[in-house]
């Protein structure tokens, strides 16, 4: 299979060579765009790893990717196309699906105690191969799931062509899309220097007391990034992330919390009771949610494999042979490369354990899996978009499943956990990459790119970011009080997936039975779940967001609420999902930008710190300290309400 050759990169068609009346085809990777689209990848990647590092989720990234990249192409340079966009779009993307697939995974391996520092070779080798393997392995299922599919709505994926569509004009100027993105990313900036640099605002307002001998706290974030979540995720997810984080704070450390030690600070023993016992109920949840969502995803699934099953009989492969393939890399590029990454994969293995037959379990396991959740992945991403793909679920099952053929072999000890996390890192990463590329090509397809183009810019994207995330992740852990797994950055997916391989192979002591707990209250949960959806009504019962909710600090949950409550402010007379997107489309750019701003000032403040630049107090007393906080506070507050409105 070969490039076609009458569309080279970054030339139009020649006049001469097209059917009479044809308009030359537009450009569409040029370097302007390979430039942008990857200086966008490193950026997203970053800003999404410090995001969800702190509250456990990152947010897509294709529609203020598509903005941003239409701002720069139409603004400042004066000229671009909407497939240009769209190829910078496709880059910039590839960075915050990664870095999904990194934070949930690589952290782990510092928190069971195998790495002191995060090692930048093998953390870029696990991010390039497994985003790769996302990318390839997509390749030969895009008939199957996006050009030849009918019943699957990919709700952002068409959203984003909707937005470059919108965005094929000057992209300046007042009501421009671009507005709401700028003007959040210099508030989301501006807060964090004057928390952070300054010391001029609080970052968290709690309080907690001894009441008839059991502790009773309450506290909130501040932090306009977490407000951003909230809007961005909407209130039906954002009142799950407080329900669970009141059960765990506001329920169970009053319960667990009696006969605390006179002299003890309240504060200080409500962190200590949720530190060692409450979250451990989240895990329990999670556990439950995430074999739930596979369990409920199977029909989809089956049909998916199916899908594919019927395309190998028919064609002996699952790329066809028809003038559609010559659209997408070439297939020897595709083995090649695929081959290459399965030798770098197993060599990693091998570099973690040291042992060539727990290497070879592990390859093998993470090959089948890889393959299977890309075809997960792919089908969720069309059915309910990439935001909403449940990557934790996927990756649970991976570990589980992983622990068990360690166990089934008879490996044991520390080569056991850090196989189990190397083969949960890879599938987290190809099931990140593949849904951002299913969804990236089907906006690609309605826009009219070239599918080909764009698995090359997304492979460009991910080489990029891939060199971001160990460095990132390095800065966030040494200059941040606590590093990663400490209040600021609780990195809840990490410390779940370390403390199931801590439990799988004995090297570390779980309560059990919170475990448990969490495990039941799950149960219930999705029973509960089941009434609602039968009944048909809008709000749901989802048990991962509210699991993580356990599994966090209380301060998050608070801000992401009223961000939720925002969101509903602005839809609440809107009739259907299409009017909710619509009236809520600046509103998402605007906390984008928030988050942008933030997590890329946090990631520098954690830079400066580096070098020894830790910050220049001014040393205003406690209570001015606070009333500033709660000003500003209200002052982003009311931001987030006059820009977030519709047009």
């Amino acid at each position: 299979m070969t490039q076609p050759k009458s569309e080279p990169v970054g030339r139009p068609e020649s006049p001469a060579s097209l059917p009479p009346g044809t308009a030359p085809r537009p450009l569409e990777i040029t370097v302007r765009v390979i430039v942008v689209g990857l200086l966008l990848s490193a950026i997203m990647g970053a800003a999404n790893v410090y995001l969800g590092l702190r509250v456990g989720m990152t947010v897509s990234a294709s529609i203020p990717a598509a903005v941003v990249g239409m701002l720069i192409l139409r603004g400042l340079l004066r000229t671009g196309t909407v497939i240009e966009a769209n190829q910078v779009q496709t880059a910039a993307s590839a960075g915050e699906s990664l870095a999904a697939g990194i934070i949930f995974t690589m952290p782990a391996l510092v928190l069971i105690g195998f790495w002191t520092k995060f090692d930048f070779t093998t953390v870029t080798v696990v991010a390039f191969t497994g985003g790769l393997l996302g990318i390839l392995l997509m390749i030969p299922m895009r008939r199957v799931f996006v050009t030849d599919n009918k019943t699957l709505p990919y709700p952002e994926g068409v959203a984003c062509a909707a937005v470059l569509h919108a965005g094929d004009k000057p992209a300046v100027g007042r009501g421009s899309d671009a507005v709401p993105v700028i003007i959040g990313a210099v508030i989301g900036a501006a807060f964090r220097t004057l928390g952070g640099v300054f010391g001029a605002v609080k970052s968290t307002l709690e309080g907690a007391a001894e009441i008839g001998g059991r502790v009773v706290y309450y506290g909130g974030d501040v932090s306009p990034a977490l407000v951003a979540v909230g809007l961005i995720v909407r209130l039906n997810i954002a009142v799950l992330i407080f329900i669970g984080g009141a059960l765990a704070w506001l329920i169970g450390i009053p319960l667990l919390g009696g006969d605390v030690p006179a002299g003890t600070d309240p504060t200080e023993a409500a962190w200590t009771i949720w530190s060692d016992q409450i979250r451990y109920v989240g895990v329990g949840a999670m556990v439950v949610a995430g074999v739930a969502s596979i369990i409920e995803v199977r029909a989809g699934l089956a049909e998916a494999v199916g899908v594919l099953g019927r395309r190998f009989r028919r064609n002996g492969s699952p790329s066809v042979t028809d003038e559609d393939s010559g659209r997408d890399l070439p297939a020897g590029a595709i083995l090649g490369l695929s081959f290459l990454v399965v030798v770098l994969v197993a060599g990693t293995y091998y570099f973690f354990t040291r042992g060539a037959a727990i290497t070879a379990v592990a390859t093998a396991t993470m090959i089948v899996m890889a393959f299977f959740f890309t075809a997960v992945a792919s089908y969720i991403v069309g059915l309910v978009g990439n935001s909403n793909s449940p990557v934790s679920g996927m990756t649970i099952t991976a570990v589980l499943f992983t622990g068990g053929m360690m166990w089934v072999f008879n490996f044991s000890g520390m080569e056991g956990m850090v196989a189990t996390l190397g083969v949960a890192a890879i599938v987290c990463c190809v099931a990140c990459t593949s849904g951002d590329v299913c969804n990236d090509l089907k906006t690609g397809h309605l826009v009219g790119a070239t599918p080909w183009r764009q698995q090359l810019m997304q492979i460009l994207g991910v080489g990029v970011a891939a060199l971001v995330m160990a460095p990132v992740l390095q800065l966030l852990h040494d200059n941040t009080p606590g590093g990663i797994g400490g209040r600021e950055l609780p990195a809840p997916q990490a410390n779940l997936f370390a403390s199931l391989a801590r439990g799988f192979f004995g090297e570390g002591h779980l309560p059990w039975d919170m475990v448990a707990v969490g495990v039941v209250v799950g149960l219930i949960v999705l029973v509960l779940d089941g009434a609602l959806r039968r009944r048909g009504g809008e709000f749901r019962l989802h048990l991962m967001p509210l699991a993580v909710g356990m599994y966090l600090p209380f301060g998050v949950a608070t801000p992401i609420l009223i961000g939720g409550i925002i969101a509903h402010a602005i839809t609440r007379r809107a009739k259907g999902a299409s009017a909710r997107d619509r009236l809520m489309h600046r509103g998402v750019l605007f906390a984008s930008g928030i988050i942008a701003g933030e997590a890329l000032m946090g990631v520098g403040q954690a830079g400066l710190v580096s070098i020894g630049v830790t910050g220049m107090s001014l040393g205003l007393p406690t209570g001015a300290l606070t009333a500033i906080t709660v000003v500003l506070s209200v002052a982003v507050l009311v931001a987030f309400r006059f820009f977030s409105k519709p047009k």
